[in-house]
């Protein structure tokens, strides 16, 4: 492994070179080098190093998807795809991040989601459950342990509770190329579209990133109510970059803006409608949904 010194100073290249907000930069590697020099990491190991820096560089910028990471198996310094290979292999085990449904009494459907999956290879799977649910008087999409996923999963399953493909539901701004990327609604689904009938979003203090997505975009466009409690804050898009072969930092290198807020749950969490503990929640939401649809 390569002394702290030169990881460190990779990994702060990384973060000045991507970080969304390049003018936060310069307070972090200074913290940083200072606890460096200080000998704050010293004779730490690989993992309680990472932990050492990610705690140091969130003091000063509370941004949850900037982290150091260490991994027990190696991996390679070749790869720039952002960690998406490896993402894509995990959902592919996890059947593209939906692990169940369930109906309850007075025909509510439970669709409960672990990960938001990469549009193209969840397709399917996500429109599995949206089949079962479909003929549901209401349903309850539990996010509660979801902790992440792929913007444009995220707008996908989003596209589900609107009528077409004419709903902008937020924009990416990306630091590294300058753009702006606008995410609508799609124009076509592999399930029924579930319209005109009560929706609840679970949540919970791990929900985080691309669970936030959903539940985000649904409360603020007025197409769910969350019930639950206050997620963890985390709305940048992060790019991992490997540092050595067991150390990956991620920088978050763009920033989500909602066409209805102007603003994201980045630092403040979605704040649900209804504040109940997480292992509440299911229970609060069915009663809620049998009180819509009179059941």
């Amino acid at each position: 492994m390569l002394p702290h010194a030169h990881i460190v100073e990779r990994a702060l290249e990384r973060i000045a070179a991507g970080y969304v907000f390049p003018e936060k930069t310069a307070a972090m590697e200074d913290a940083v080098r200072g606890r460096l020099a200080a000998g704050a990491y010293d004779g730490l190991g690989g993992p309680a190093f990472c932990e050492a820096v990610t705690a140091d560089l969130q003091r000063v910028c509370p941004d949850r998807h900037l982290r150091l990471l260490w991994s027990e198996e190696p991996v390679s310094r070749r790869s720039e795809d952002g960690g998406k290979a490896a993402f894509l292999e995990v959902a592919r085990r996890e059947n593209q991040g939906v692990r169940r449904f369930e109906q309850l009494e007075g025909n509510v459907a439970v669709v409960a989601v672990r990960r938001i999956p990469y549009a193209d290879d969840g397709a399917r799977a996500v429109g599995a459950a949206m089949q079962l649910a479909a003929l549901s008087s209401a349903l309850i999409l539990d996010l509660r342990e979801c902790r992440g996923g792929a913007p444009e999963g995220a707008a996908m399953w989003c596209s589900y509770f609107f009528p077409d493909d004419q709903v902008r539901l937020h924009d990416i701004h990306d630091r590294p190329s300058g753009s702006v990327r606008q995410f609508w609604t799609w124009a076509h689904l592999p399930a029924p579209r579930y319209l005109d009938r009560p929706v609840y979003v679970l949540t919970s203090a791990v929900t985080f990133s691309g669970g936030e997505d959903v539940a985000y975009t649904l409360q603020a466009h007025g197409r769910a109510a969350v019930v639950g409690e206050t997620t963890r804050g985390g709305a940048h898009p992060t790019a991992r970059h490997p540092v050595t072969e067991h150390v990956v930092v991620t920088v978050p290198s763009a920033r989500t803006v909602s066409t209805v807020t102007g603003t994201n749950w980045e630092g403040v969490g979605v704040v649900p409608d209804l504040d109940v503990p997480a292992d509440e929640a299911l229970g609060r939401a069915h009663e809620e949904a049998l009180r819509a649809v009179g059941g």
